[in-house]
């Protein structure tokens, strides 16, 4: 089978949707099949079986700054290599995404089959819900990654297979550790109010002084975490990190911090973690529960509370039979999200939207 696999957001940035994107395309050829990721690159792709669209810009998209290619050179670019690659299917994640996904919505006439990812009220969904209603019929098949995105789909219309994420077990498993010499929290989301960084760093104050922080990424409100941080020795500020240096620090760290506030749909970081072998405390969200449960995947605390965060952070830290236990539990629940076994589980509904397609002329 040939697929093309169309991501709205920029390849050349690390992002939950753009690394399933590529991760799935992997999968699908390890499977046999013919696997093509369309999306835009702000640079060289980062790696084979990739088309790159144009550049991005930063734009607000449900509720986040997302990095998108809406502009009429990207939109012809997109409509010629749909053209050209001849897919036998078009797998669009977020298909109402302004730039590729969207074009491709519109314009294909082949075989269309729709992730939807994010979760969370949508303000865009409810103002243009007429118009998305329309465009979303145009899917032959449409599926979302967690029960919250599911439902914030589904003011669109139509019936949802639910499939969740997966994993690149080996990708974090064989990872070397990043060396550290003191117990180590590391943070890898981007620096935006819903991901909680401001609470990490309010949670200073309950964390022992002998605890290093390890801030990957970046995002708009760097500064002012930093400032906030008010150059804290604990703190050390990574920017963003290559895939493989991501791995590496989530290997190396003592524990994974995820202190979300809201919007997360699901729970990729956590999956991140476990399959690194690092012991996670994160925020009690419903899309974190799809992943990891209280005490044996993950320490859990209510959202936005610094001090029940430091108090869990600490305990991970000092207590190495809850970190043991959390690793276990980890290990076993990745499994279950494992890349090859998502690609196993996409093609027969690819071989259904196909079937659900009218025929080519």
């Amino acid at each position: 089978m040939r697929v093309g696999l169309v991501c709205p957001y920029s390849l050349s940035l690390p992002g939950g949707v753009q690394g399933q994107v590529l991760g799935l395309a992997r999968a699908l050829r390890e499977l046999g099949h013919e696997a093509r990721v369309l999306g835009p690159c702000d640079g060289p792709p980062p790696e084979v079986g990739v088309t790159p669209l144009g550049n991005t810009v930063a734009a607000l998209f449900n509720g986040s700054v997302a990095p998108l290619a809406p502009d009429f050179p990207c939109v012809l670019r997109t409509i010629r290599a749909v053209r050209d690659e001849r897919f036998d299917i078009l797998h669009l994640h977020e298909p109402m995404a302004p730039g590729p996904t969207l074009t491709t919505l519109v314009m294909s006439s082949g075989p269309l089959l729709g992730t939807f990812h994010a979760a969370g009220a949508s303000v865009a969904y409810r103002r243009l819900r007429p118009l998305g209603t329309r465009l979303n019929a145009r899917l032959h098949l449409r599926c979302a990654v967690s029960e919250d995105a599911r439902d914030m789909a589904s003011t669109l219309g139509g019936e949802f297979e639910l499939v969740y994420n997966g994993i690149d077990l080996p990708r974090f498993a064989k990872a070397t550790p990043w060396p550290t010499e003191a117990p180590t929290i590391v943070f890898v989301s981007r620096h935006e109010t819903r991901k909680g960084l401001g609470v990490l760093i309010a949670a200073l104050a309950h964390l022992p002084r002998d605890v290093r922080i390890w801030v990957a990424s970046d995002g708009p409100e760097t500064r002012r975490l930093q400032a906030e941080a008010a150059g804290d020795p604990r703190v050390e500020w990574l920017g963003r990190l290559s895939e493989e240096e991501k791995a590496q620090r989530l290997r190396g760290a003592d524990v994974l911090c995820a202190p979300s506030l809201r919007g997360e749909s699901f729970g990729m970081v956590l999956l991140e973690g476990m399959a690194a072998q690092t012991p996670i405390v994160a925020s009690d969200l419903p899309g974190y529960r799809n992943v990891a449960r209280h005490g044996q995947e993950a320490l859990l605390v209510p959202p936005g509370d610094a001090a029940a965060l430091g108090r869990a952070l600490t305990r991970v830290i000092r207590e190495p039979a809850t970190a043991a236990t959390l690793v276990a539990g980890g290990e076993v629940r990745a499994e279950s999200f494992a890349m090859d076994r998502l690609a196993e589980r996409y093609v027969p509904l690819y071989e259904k939207a196909i079937a659900r397609a009218p025929a080519a002329p």
